[in-house]
């Protein structure tokens, strides 16, 4: 039940019957014409554009249509006040029985409340987290990979058919130095000192790699040049490595429905079938790049290379694709694993890279631009770095991993749940500081034990009503007579229950999951608030002394309940029984 979107219907009806009475002129567009909260509650429940957007092309002044359009509004039995403000925004004050209908709304449509269907029919692809298979997840990899699986679980509840897909990079230079310092782990297992030479992976998590690798091929490779273990190595100690990052990747409660190896583009004829594509759309050529200004990029070279026209796909400058010695360039099997994508009908694609690949953005939209035809949209979202604090101080490195802090240590340090939560409480491109102290204080100020306390509450409220024998099921309190739910702290909580199937839209819509969990901390806000309100007014706890009198008070709990689990479940939060 999307009460905006109701509101919205409303006002354009009354804008045709303006245009049919000739008060407005034909051939008016209202694509723009929206509604939305007040930027001040003050202000009333719900403000509408309509008349500001519609005067320029009706030659009208603005606060003429406002006029004209309140008093069509105000026939409405869900608008109680329609007054125009300024120049002819149009604030409207809405009938309690409408934020009745909304909290009855969620108690008999439960999880399903807020669900959409503008994504029905479009399968999208999710691609996140896709880190070189050489080591644990650190920190980093954390961010881009909770921002990705909760943008996968919101365009589900919107509606999309979702793809979640992780691309191993297994097909360059990195995977050699994987297999050389397996293989110098290996020789340690066989009782021999090694040192780790610069470029290497020295992190303990490849002993147990190294052991295992003696324990498969015993002693044959001891002593033997690269030509004899190089190879087989490899695929064994990325094989390994992809075991350690899925069994991450499941501490973190994410799971992929896609692992898509790099290495499968190599020596099959897919990279030269998408090169092919290309060229035949007049887009690829030989040529020489003109030297950069500035840093040179890993990429150019001052001679004849085969070029992509990028630039003709918005790009700042052509690309290559193949090296003037025949080898392919890195693009080149991004461009083959896009157009994979593209060719198994995806109708849109996102992926999900760390800040450090904000000059790849330009180069890869140009190259699904050109590959679709311009019909398939490619979002790429990257995700700033997290600084990580404990004790006031920055949090130190993973002693296991050698260099950097991991997924683990963060999850071990504080659990899933709150891992997740405080991930998305900065938009995805903003840097983000993580203090492992007050993520875990019992306080306003953090918001996962905001929000779950709040949830937690209704949970209790409910067992108490249980332990009383009072039927406090979704049935019986969605049956309620919800009328005297009428002050204006509990207007305000059913009012912010009603943002919530629009907010799920302009998140999905925008590729924002963020927005959820500041929902999330404003409901709770509200609950809070109308709890506080009962320690003085007894006429407003959600525990009546009389437990079945107060059953609509309770309904209106079990409601926010609803929404901050369903919110929570996007964000992949277990939603809290109790607080301890």
């Amino acid at each position: 039940m999307n009460i905006f979107a109701q509101i919205r219907e409303l006002v354009i009806a009354s804008l045709e019957a303006m245009v049919r009475e000739g008060a407005l002129p034909d051939g008016l567009s209202f694509d723009n014409v929206a509604v939305e909260p007040p930027r001040d509650a003050a202000h009333g429940d719900m403000a509408t554009n309509a008349a500001m957007v519609l005067a320029k092309p009706a030659g009208l002044k603005p606060r003429d249509i406002a006029e004209g359009l309140a008093a069509k509004l105000q026939a409405d039995a869900r608008i109680t006040l329609a007054e125009v403000a300024g120049p002819g925004f149009l604030n409207l004050r809405l009938d309690a029985s409408v934020w009745a209908a909304v909290v009855q709304a969620a108690l008999e449509q439960g999880a399903q409340f807020g669900r959409s269907d503008m994504g029905a029919g479009r399968r999208v692809n999710v691609e996140y987290v896709s880190a070189n298979p050489t080591g644990p997840l650190h920190v980093g990899h954390t961010r881009g990979a909770v921002f990705g699986d909760a943008l996968a679980s919101l365009l589900d509840f919107a509606g999309h058919e979702v793809t979640r897909e992780y691309y191993i990079n297994d097909g360059g230079a990195q995977v050699d130095v994987l297999a050389r310092s397996v293989y110098l782990r290996y020789l340690e297992a066989h009782g021999q000192e090694v040192a780790f030479p610069d470029g290497t992976y020295p992190g303990d998590y490849l002993i147990s790699v190294g052991q295992a690798l003696k324990d498969k091929v015993g002693d044959a490779f001891v002593d033997k040049g690269e030509q004899y273990w190089l190879s087989e190595i490899r695929d064994f100690a990325t094989d390994a490595m992809m075991d350690l990052i899925r069994a991450d990747l499941k501490a973190l409660g994410v799971e992929m429905d896609v692992f898509y190896s790099e290495k499968s583009l190599y020596g099959t004829g897919r990279i030269e079938a998408a090169i092919d594509v290309l060229k035949e759309k007049g887009l690829i050529y030989e040529g020489v790049l003109e030297p950069p200004k500035g840093k040179k990029p890993e990429d150019w070279e001052p001679r004849e290379q085969t070029l992509f026209k990028s630039t003709e796909h918005g790009d700042d400058v052509d690309r290559p694709v193949q090296k003037s010695d025949g080898a392919w360039t890195y693009f080149a099997p991004d461009i083959a694993y896009h157009y994979d994508k593209i060719t198994r009908e995806f109708d849109a694609l996102i992926d999900v890279f760390g800040a450090d690949h904000g000059g790849y953005v330009k180069r890869m939209k140009a190259a699904v631009s050109a590959l679709s035809e311009g019909k398939v949209p490619l979002d790429i979202k990257l995700t700033q770095l997290v600084k990580l604090t404990k004790n006031g101080e920055l949090f130190k490195m993973s002693k296991r991993a050698g260099t950097f802090v991991t997924l683990r240590d963060v999850v071990d340090e504080v659990g899933p749940d709150v891992t997740r939560f405080i991930m998305l409480t900065r938009k995805q491109d903003a840097p983000l500081d993580f203090d492992l102290d007050k993520v875990l204080e019992q306080s306003k100020d953090n918001p996962v034990f905001y929000v779950q306390y709040a949830h937690a509450r209704v949970r209790s409220v409910l067992r108490k009503a249980g332990e009383a024998g009072v039927d406090a099921s979704d049935a019986v309190l969605a049956a309620q007579d919800l009328s005297g739910n009428t002050h204006e702290a509990e207007l305000a909580l059913a009012a912010k229950l009603a943002e919530w199937p629009r907010l799920v839209e302009i998140a999905a819509r925008t590729n924002e999951p963020h927005r959820i969990a500041f929902y999330l901390y404003e409901l709770a806000g509200e609950f809070h608030a109308l709890w506080n309100r009962g320690n003085d007014a007894t006429e407003l706890r959600f525990l009546q002394d009389d437990i079945a009198d107060g059953l609509p008070k309770i309904a209106l709990a079990r409601a926010t309940a609803i929404v901050i689990s369903a919110g929570l479940g996007i964000l992949g939060v277990t939603p809290a029984e109790e607080m301890r």
